[in-house]
């Protein structure tokens, strides 16, 4: 059985350069590998295109890197919650590709599973459409345009998960799960950081939610912060 694990971060992305596309999982601030998004920016890595559903807050997750104009590009689903990026989109620091959150999701799958491009009906019509091809299919008796989205090429998918084992196994908690796991599939390489880190055959084969075929490197992160990004409570009678 391979062993996966590496020491820590610093040595799980030790080959990672300016100018790649990186895909981070997550979902919101839930799930995202915050060690590995200090250890980027420790490195300095420039001009990052990275895939990911969100960009983070201002001072969380991947609005760090944003902070220090790392990223080049983001391709993502949902972005309203960071001013910083806001202000570099708008003056064209950033590049942005704004994605239908499904059709995000399917372009990681197709990636993973070895599928050049996939046609979906989200984004016809729209400014998402420009540029791209369109066909018509017959589905279901019904004729429909659909759109073609090619599956991304992601130099590197770098995932949080709750556990994982020394054969790079993964289980991921609750929303951690919405990206994570299709993310794992879809990188060349795929670095793994995890809250607990056990011995090959500790965990339940019908929990695992990422097979450790799919993962690269693993290790075991440390201090984290997992930030909520807006909490509302109950005022106290």
């Amino acid at each position: 059985m391979i062993n996966r694990v590496v020491k820590n971060a610093q040595e799980a992305l030790k080959d990672v350069k300016s100018d790649q596309t990186i895909m981070f999982g997550g979902f919101g601030l839930c799930g995202i590998p915050e060690n590995s998004i200090n250890q980027l920016i420790k490195m300095g890595t420039k001009n990052i295109t990275a895939i990911s559903n969100n960009a983070g807050v201002d001072d969380f997750g991947l609005g760090l890197l944003l902070q220090t104009k790392q990223i080049k590009k983001m391709i993502s689903s949902y972005v309203g919650e960071n001013e910083e990026f806001e202000r570099q989109m708008l003056s064209g620091e950033l590049e942005v590709e704004l994605i239908p959150q499904g059709t995000l999701a399917t372009r990681c799958l197709a990636a993973a599973y070895g599928m050049p491009v996939i046609y979906t009906p989200a984004g016809v019509g729209t400014e998402v459409a420009i540029g791209k091809e369109t066909r018509m299919f017959n589905y279901n008796g019904e004729e429909k345009e659909y759109l073609m989205e090619k599956a991304f090429e992601a130099d590197f998918a770098i995932v949080k998960a709750w556990k994982g084992d020394t054969a790079g196994n993964l289980i991921f908690r609750s929303t951690a799960r919405n990206f994570n796991p299709m993310m794992a599939m879809a990188g060349k390489i795929t670095v793994a950081e995890v809250e607990q880190l056990v011995p090959a055959g500790e965990l339940d084969p019908d929990q695992i939610h990422t097979p450790g075929i799919y993962v690269h490197r693993i290790f075991q992160g440390e201090k984290y912060e997992k930030r909520i990004e807006q909490r509302t409570v109950r005022k106290k009678n």
